[in-house]
């Protein structure tokens, strides 16, 4: 979302005027219009002021994947390694060399930018036959649930190159 887009949005949650921000800010009413439909982008200092008129952080207005508070945004990806998490999948990966591996079942233990921690179940009974091993998120192809008896597939290969 663009800084006119997200300037607008908070204006608007703040019950404010394009006039009534340009008051507060010392400005035109027509430069809050060119920078809310981002014909114009605003000073430094006028963004730092704007945050704090409009209660959000200058992250929010300047970065994408960020919400109001300056948080990271959770990507698709991160919200399914959550819900995956701690749980047995299927999972399908590429390997250095290209070639796809298919795990019958894994744990993905943790995850943390582009890596994720996956325990590799190799025997349920001897779990020191377990593999764990370091994968990068571009190398994971798919993710299998199981829900309710059946197998549920997520393809992560569309959501990653969605970014």
């Amino acid at each position: 979302m663009s800084l006119g887009n997200k300037l607008a949005e908070a204006r608007k949650r703040q019950n404010l005027t394009q006039e009534q921000l340009a008051e507060r800010l010392g400005v035109t009413r027509q430069a809050v219009s060119r920078w809310e439909s981002d014909a114009a982008y605003p000073e430094t200092d006028k963004i730092v002021r704007m945050a704090q008129i409009l209660e959000v952080s200058c992250d929010y207005l300047l970065q994408d994947g960020v919400d109001e508070k300056g948080k990271p945004v959770a990507s698709p990806v991160t919200r399914l390694l959550k819900q995956a998490q701690g749980k047995r999948v299927k999972l399908t990966f590429y390997e250095s060399d290209g070639m796809p591996v298919a795990h019958d079942w894994c744990v993905i233990q943790d995850f943390d930018g582009g890596w994720a921690n996956v325990e590799v179940v190799r025997n349920q009974k001897k779990p020191e036959k377990n593999e764990v091993r370091l994968i990068p998120l571009s190398a994971i192809s798919t993710i299998t649930f199981l829900k309710d008896g059946e197998a549920v597939r997520h393809s992560v290969i569309n959501i990653v190159d969605g970014f």
